[in-house]
C-alpha cells in the first residue's frame, strides 16, 4: 500500500523496523501483540468487531499516556487496508487539514480505498480546525480517528463527537507492562547484551505509572547509561539515578486525571473513609498538586457536607489552609492531612448546603420583593414618618429573646422552611431547639386567632 510524502507511515510500508527510540522500535505490527484494552479488544467487543471487518468508521480515542492511542490507530488501517495520514493537532493547522483532504481524494481516485486521518492531542484542535475537516469526514472523504487525553465532552464539537464512537482506554496494569518490557528487551537490539534483572524489569513497569511508553523510554535510559558505564548488567542504583529525573506521577493539574482525583478526595470524605481520604490526599500531592487548592476544597467540604453537624470542621479547614499558607511544606501538608481525617470522621449534614440553594432559587424566582417595613431601620424623621421599623419587635426584649410570631419574610411571600437539621451531630440540638421555636409560633398564633375571633362576636 502506497503512501503520500509528508504523511508517509513507516508502519504501513513494509519497510525494515523504523528508527528512533525504543517505543517506536518495538511498536505492535499486528493485533495479537497488543498489550492491554482487553474491555475493547477482547473476543466479540465491538472494537474488535469492526477491526475484524475491515470496515473502519470515525472514532475517538480517550485515555492517558502510553495506553496505546496511536499504535491502535495505525493497526486499524493495516487491518482495514486504509492510508493512514497522521497529524498533530499541537502542530498542525488548516492548511495541513487541507492537504490531508487532497492526499485522501488522490488517493482514493489511484486506489480506491479509504483514508484515516489520525489527530493527535485532538483537544488542541480549535474550533475552526475541526470544522474545516467535519464536511470531509462526513462525505467519507476523510475517516476520523482523535486521540485525546482529556475528555472529548469539553474539548470536541459536538458535531464532530455526533459522527465518532468514543473509545475509553485505560492506564496499562503493571503486569501488562512487564510484558511489553520483556518483549522489547527480546524484539529489538536495545540490551546490547546488557543484562536486566527481572526485579529491574518489576521497578521500571511499577514507576511507569500505567504509561507503557514511559516505561520504555526508562527501560532505552537505563540500558543506555549501563553500557556508557561498561556495565554488564543494570542494577537498582542505576535505574535509581534514571527515575530521579523524572517521572512524577500521572497527574495532569486541569486535566481529567486532577478534577477526577479531586472528586475521589471529596467524595471519600463524605463518605467519612479517612483512609482513603488520605491516600487520595497523597496521591495529588504526589502528583504536584498545589496544596493550597487541596486546602479551598477541604473549606468547601467542611461547609457542604458536615455543615452544623459539626461547625469545628470548617474551622480546622480554614486553619490547615492558613498552616499552609504561613509555613508552607511539609508542615502545612501534615495540617492539610489532619483536617481530611477531622473532617472524614465528623458527622455528616448537607442540610445548610440544601437550605442555601433553595434559598437562592427562591431570590431568583420571586424577584425583587420589598423588605417589609417593620424590618426596616428608621435614622431619620421621614423614615419614621414612613412607618419604617414600626410594630418591629426586638427579640431581646422577649421571653426566651425569641419574638414568637414575628415575619420576617417579605409581605405576600408565604414563610419558608428551607432549612431542616440532619439527625447529626450538633444539628440535634439545633432541631431540638427550632422545634421549640416552632411550637412557641403555634402558641401565638393561636393566640392571636383566639382574640381575633373574640373581637368578632363582640
Amino acid at each position: 500500500m502506497s503512501q503520500a510524502g509528508l504523511f508517509e507511515s513507516e508502519s504501513s510500508r513494509g519497510d525494515p523496523a523504523p528508527t528512533g527510540p525504543l517505543a517506536a522500535r518495538v511498536r505492535p505490527r499486528n493485533l495479537s501483540d497488543f498489550v492491554g484494552q482487553g474491555h475493547l479488544l477482547g473476543p466479540d467487543r465491538p472494537l474488535r468487531r469492526m477491526i475484524e471487518s475491515g470496515r473502519a468508521y470515525s472514532m475517538v480515542f480517550w485515555g492517558p499516556p502510553g495506553t496505546g492511542k496511536t499504535t491502535l490507530a495505525r493497526l486499524i488501517a493495516a487491518h482495514c487496508e486504509a492510508q493512514f495520514l497522521a497529524l498533530s493537532a499541537v502542530m498542525a493547522g488548516v492548511r495541513d487539514i487541507r492537504n490531508a483532504v487532497d492526499d485522501a481524494r488522490r488517493h482514493r481516485a489511484r486506489a480506491g480505498a479509504d483514508t484515516i486521518l489520525f489527530v493527535d492531542e485532538a483537544h488542541r484542535f480549535n474550533k475552526a480546525q475541526q470544522d474545516a475537516f467535519l464536511p470531509f469526514v462526513e462525505d467519507g472523504t476523510l475517516v476520523f480517528i482523535g486521540a485525546t487525553t482529556e475528555n472529548p465532552s469539553f474539548e470536541l464539537n459536538n458535531a464532530l463527537l455526533s459522527r465518532a464512537r468514543v473509545y475509553v482506554l485505560t492506564a496499562l496494569a503493571p503486569a501488562e507492562i512487564r510484558i511489553i518490557i520483556d518483549r522489547a528487551l527480546r524484539a529489538d537490539d536495545a540490551g546490547r547484551g546488557i543484562e536486566v534483572p527481572e526485579t529491574i524489569r518489576d521497578q521500571v513497569a511499577a514507576a511507569a505509572d500505567g504509561d507503557a511508553r514511559r516505561a520504555l523510554n526508562t527501560l532505552e535510559l537505563l540500558l543506555e547509561l549501563a553500557g556508557a558505564e561498561g556495565r554488564a548488567e543494570a542494577n537498582e542504583e542505576l535505574l535509581e539515578r534514571v527515575l530521579s529525573g523524572g517521572g512524577a506521577r500521572r497527574f495532569d493539574k486541569g486535566g481529567d486525571a486532577f478534577y477526577d482525583q479531586i472528586s475521589a478526595l471529596h467524595k471519600s470524605i463524605r463518605g467519612s473513609d479517612p483512609d482513603a481520604s488520605l491516600y487520595w490526599l497523597a496521591r495529588m500531592l504526589d502528583g504536584g498538586c498545589d496544596p493550597l487548592y487541596i486546602a479551598r476544597r477541604l473549606v468547601r467540604a467542611a461547609s457542604e457536607d458536615i455543615g452544623n453537624a459539626d461547625p469545628r470542621a470548617l474551622a480546622i479547614a480554614v486553619d490547615a489552609w492558613d498552616v499552609q499558607t504561613r509555613l508552607g511544606s511539609p508542615e502545612g501538608e501534615l495540617a492539610i492531612a489532619q483536617a481530611a481525617v477531622y473532617l472524614a470522621c465528623a458527622p455528616k449534614s448537607n442540610a445548610v448546603y440544601k437550605a442555601f440553594g433553595a434559598a437562592m432559587r427562591d431570590a431568583s424566582e420571586l424577584g425583587s420583593q420589598e423588605v417589609p417595613l417593620h424590618l426596616r431601620n428608621a435614622p431619620t424623621a421621614l423614615m419614621k414618618k414612613l412607618g419604617y421599623a414600626r410594630r418591629y419587635r426586638y427579640a431581646h426584649d422577649e421571653p426566651d429573646a425569641y419574638a414568637a410570631g414575628e415575619q420576617y419574610f417579605p409581605d405576600g411571600v408565604e414563610a419558608r422552611r428551607y432549612y431542616s437539621p440532619a439527625g447529626r451531630g450538633l444539628e440535634v440540638r439545633i432541631a431540638e431547639r427550632l422545634s421549640r421555636l416552632r411550637e412557641l409560633d403555634r402558641q401565638f398564633r393561636d393566640r392571636h386567632d383566639a382574640k381575633s375571633s373574640d373581637r368578632d362576636g363582640e
